[in-house]
């Protein structure tokens, strides 16, 4: 046994990756993995959004090449925060110097951790540039599904799911012959309110749904964990990375968060893959795949976790799913409309410009207004168009609202 565990400590990776969205939660957890495993991991380009304290402390640490900061403004702190480094990193700023960061030099590996459709444009280029995706970013295949896909095929690179539930379907999924999928099970925590009845949903405030009972993640996925949206724009993003319609992939909620997700084979055998709740393990995998590299992290104790509990998630109380999967069956530009308008919506709730209630109901307002322009297939233009489109109708949208405190009746199950 001593003899196994020897041979894979000494199985070496080495692997160069650039980090686009280093200082969120997905960013600075990859970077532990790499601080964690210097042996195997080293990084090339680190790209951020406005924090100039954190994005300069990493870049003082892993010294890449290149770096770059979205918010524009930023760069001449960002210059004065490492002017004493010998060498000076390349730097650069705004989107273009994101995008940059993202294709440049010999990184094999590219993390994707911004949150929102920001991270597509990068994630494009990093592909057309032949790098292998590690895709934290959930967005890139919802809103730009239709385009990331055929260019993955094109440029013969890899798309390696680094989210917890995508990574336990992949996980699962290894070894199993072409066609032997039958269904995908994704699990939910149920977020903040899972034990809330529907009615309390009325009296919600921001900091009741940044409240998660499971995770710690940033506030915007925590707010789509609220809603369920996040679980419903997994279901879309399985859809693209599996190749599975829509009615072969469930929702069940699972409190626990231990087991994170299943598959179902052809004969219904049913796989699962479980773990801690802790976003270290799908990033790490994603990151070593094909190999497993030994680690020192707390180990699963079954007894420890104690009961695994399931049920079916209310759709009263998290209409977002069934907008998902309407906007993923329409298919075409209409997830990313679904996308930006959760998005957009989302930000107004942060900042307590409308009613958590109203999340929903904006989002299927902007979608209804999107069927009759709905492109099936859409190019990166489209996409773009479609995304600035939602944003901008989420605004219209919030305006017209009525009875924003009442529990909201959407369409029948659309499942």
């Amino acid at each position: 046994m001593s003899n196994w565990k020897l041979s894979v400590n000494f199985k070496a990776i080495v692997k160069a990756i650039t980090l686009v969205g280093s200082t969120g939660s997905i960013g600075t957890q990859t970077l532990d993995i790499v601080t964690q495993y210097p042996d195997q991991f080293r990084i090339v380009g680190l790209a951020a959004g406005s924090n100039v304290e954190i994005l300069a402390a990493q870049i003082r640490q892993f010294r890449p090449s290149i770096a770059a900061i979205s918010a524009e403004e930023k760069l001449p702190e960002l210059q004065e925060a490492i002017k004493d480094l010998d060498p000076q990193p390349i730097l650069l700023a705004g989107i273009s110097g994101v995008i940059e960061v993202a294709r440049y030099g010999d990184a094999e590996t590219v993390v994707t951790g911004i949150v929102g459709c920001a991270g597509l444009l990068p994630t494009i280029a990093a592909i057309e540039a032949g790098k292998d995706i590690a895709l934290a970013n959930k967005e890139t295949l919802i809103a730009g599904g239709p385009v990331v896909l055929p260019l993955v095929e094109k440029h013969g690179v890899k798309l390696l799911p680094a989210d917890s539930e995508h990574s336990a379907i992949f996980q699962c999924l290894q070894g199993i012959p072409k066609g032997g999928l039958r269904r995908i099970l994704l699990t939910a925590s149920g977020g903040a309110f899972r034990d809330w009845d529907v009615e309390k949903l009325a009296e919600v405030t921001v900091a009741d749904a940044l409240k998660h009972p499971n995770w710690s993640m940033g506030r915007k996925i925590t707010v789509d964990s609220a809603t369920l949206m996040n679980k419903g724009l997994e279901v879309i993003e399985a859809h693209f990375l599996f190749g599975l319609d829509y009615p072969d992939i469930d929702i069940v909620i699972h409190p626990q968060s231990i087991i994170h997700s299943l598959i179902e084979l052809q004969d219904t055998s049913v796989l699962a893959q479980l773990g801690w709740p802790d976003m270290c393990l799908p990033l790490l995998y994603a990151l070593s795949w094909p190999e497993r590299i030994y680690t020192d992290w707390e180990r699963l104790d079954l007894v420890k976790a104690g009961n695994l509990t399931f049920r079916e998630p209310d759709h009263q109380k998290y209409p977002c799913m069934q907008l998902a999967y309407a906007a993923g069956k329409a298919g075409g530009s209409m997830p990313a409309v679904l996308n930006a308008a959760n998005e957009q919506v989302v930000a107004l709730f942060l900042e307590e410009k409308i009613k958590f209630l109203d999340i929903p109901r904006c989002i299927e307002l902007v979608c209804d207004r999107h069927q009759n322009d709905n492109c099936t297939n859409p190019s990166l233009d489209d996409i773009l168009a479609a995304d600035k489109w939602a944003r901008q109708e989420v605004l219209t949208a919030a305006n017209k609202l009525e009875s924003p405190s009442q529990v909201i009746s959407l369409h029948p199950t659309t499942r």
